[in-house]
């Protein structure tokens, strides 16, 4: 599970998504660079994971109903199954707010995780790792659709 997701369903009790990709190019991460969304990449599908973390914290849901696939689903780390409306109106609650952005730098300062990208033609699995570790704490799964990458599940284990 990425930083927003283990903040989200270990503190918070939500179970939430992955990533993927539609809609504008959003800046990468640690180069402030602009990273193209829509290519067949690994800095591609990171990239959408970081679109995914402001769409859900400013609560632009749009955008999120376009990147999930309908039959999204979400296993948190006891087992629960999450769907796409469930992340649509947890997002839906986040829009004019600052304290769910709060929250999550809060969280990510505290629980720093390394990404790793696995491409195999049309799908792509993001994991998130504890860097000391080694241990995944979550995995994403997309798929390359319309010229985009949009999440179709996601997996997440208890952070520790």
């Amino acid at each position: 599970m990425n930083f927003r997701e283990h903040f989200l369903a270990a503190c918070l009790g939500l179970v939430l998504p992955a990533v993927a990709v539609i809609g504008p190019a959003s800046a990468a991460a640690d180069a402030g660079t602009k990273t193209n969304e829509t290519a067949r990449t690994a800095a591609a599908v990171m990239a959408v994971d970081q679109h995914w973390l402001e769409a859900e914290v400013s609560g632009n849901t749009a955008w999120l109903d376009a990147m999930l696939m309908p039959d999204y689903r979400t296993v948190g780390a006891g087992g629960k199954v999450g769907d796409k409306a469930a992340i649509l109106r947890s997002a839906a609650k986040n829009r004019g707010s600052d304290t769910m952005r709060i929250q999550v730098d809060v969280w990510q300062k505290a629980h720093p995780t390394r990404q790793s990208v696995v491409l195999h033609g049309d799908v792509a699995i993001l994991s998130f790792s504890d860097p000391g570790s080694g241990r995944i704490l979550s995995s994403d799964t997309f798929i390359y659709k319309d010229r985009g990458w949009h999440a179709l599940y996601s997996q997440h284990a208890k952070v520790e």
